[in-house]
């Protein structure tokens, strides 16, 4: 468990690129209010990535979806057009409420509405290309003898994460520096994803696994918008203690998926042992469980240090009181994020279990949203606390 695990954490040292990107596009992230405090929330709408990756890992063990594109099962072609409706449905969601909270607290007003909405559902639309991926990695990994439980979601939070960050940024450099073609781009995106929806939608209103997909996952992903939205404020208190220090930022995407990652092991983990039997859904059965959260949090402590070092050489931060400011930092960050995931991904799947839902329809997604939150407020806390 501890080989797989850090082999797929492993690939979340990638994940340092969508914060060098960041940290190297400021000027275009500060051209309005809301287009830094968006960018943890748009990392965070991999709950998409981390719902299709959770469901192909556990049909992929019971046997209802096959590793191949052709000749599928009905299920996984309808775990596909859910999968479209979904991305539209969040990318609208999270908009209406980043309107109320950035009024609040962001500085924004009615008439940012229209562009934060086209942005949003350009981004995520064109997000959606990196399914593909998505799938191939689940099917290859599972082909090779491979646990797509342990292996798949933490490849692949740590290249969406990327995917997306490019996205946003050319979506962002649209917008702003070229008003006109730009914009009409954009536009263009955003409607064709939305044709594309109705016509999913009128093509499977009467197909039960679609529907329980959607029912299922729509309350969820309102609650999952909510608290996204909420970690743009976070960011944001972190952007004024980071001020200049592009180390934190060019670390920052990459804690966010080393975290979720956590969360995706134990609770991908348990989600296929509760469905094979090999363990009570209950709390206290937490114990037999304790060999995939202690291997998940090592290995992401090994990371994290590694992460760390990596941001520091690149930034050309060397002074020995800054490395061990920053070195301490994290290390407190990783502590208190794993212990707080660990805890909310198995209790998510025992709880959905319980009540008869799927638990791979809430576990990664609520636990991607989550981490987002976590780890930011772990870092912050641990700015606070170190400064």
């Amino acid at each position: 468990m501890f080989k797989e695990t850090s082999l797929a954490y492993l690939f979340d040292i990638a994940g340092l690129l969508a914060g060098f990107l960041v940290a190297y596009q400021l000027g275009v992230f500060r051209l309005s209010p809301w287009a830094l405090a968006l960018y943890p929330t748009l990392i965070s709408t991999r709950v998409i990535s981390g719902l299709l990756s959770g469901r192909l890992s556990t049909a992929l063990h019971l046997g209802t979806i096959y590793p191949r594109f052709s000749g599928n099962t009905k299920s996984f072609y309808k775990l596909i057009d859910a999968i479209i409706v979904l991305t539209l449905v969040t990318s609208l969601t999270v908009s209406l409420i980043s309107l109320f909270f950035g009024y609040l607290l962001w500085g924004i007003t009615l008439a940012d509405f229209s562009a934060i909405v086209s942005v949003m559902v350009a981004t995520l639309a064109i997000g959606l290309l990196f399914s593909l991926v998505t799938i191939k990695v689940a099917f290859v990994s599972f082909k090779r003898g491979l646990d797509p439980d342990i292996v798949v979601y933490p490849i692949i939070s740590t290249a969406v994460s990327i995917f997306i960050t490019l996205c946003y940024i050319g979506v962002l450099n649209l917008f702003f520096f070229l008003p006109y073609l730009g914009r009409l781009a954009i536009l263009a995106i955003g409607f064709t994803h939305v044709f594309l929806v109705l016509y999913l939608i009128s093509q499977d209103k009467q197909e039960p696994e679609f529907l329980k997909t959607i029912s299922e996952s729509l309350i969820m992903l309102l609650f999952v918008s909510i608290m996204v939205t909420l970690t743009g404020t976070i960011f944001k208190g972190i952007s004024n203690f980071a001020e200049n220090r592009k180390e934190i930022y060019t670390i920052y995407p990459a804690l966010i998926n080393m975290v979720s990652n956590v969360g995706s092991v134990v609770g991908s983990t348990a989600n296929t042992k509760l469905a094979l039997g090999l363990l009570t859904p209950s709390f206290s059965s937490i114990k037999n469980h304790t060999k995939n959260i202690t291997s998940a949090w090592v290995a992401s402590f090994l990371i994290f240090t590694v992460l760390a070092l990596i941001s520091l050489a690149v930034n050309r931060v060397f002074s020995l009181s800054s490395v061990l400011n920053f070195m301490v930092i994290i290390w407190l960050s990783n502590v208190i994020a794993v212990i707080g995931i660990a805890l909310l991904s198995y209790g998510v799947s025992i709880l959905t279990f319980k009540r008869g839902l799927d638990p791979d329809n809430f576990v990664i997604p609520v636990e991607t949203s989550f981490a987002t939150i976590v780890t930011s407020t772990a870092l912050l806390l641990a700015l606070l606390l170190i400064r």
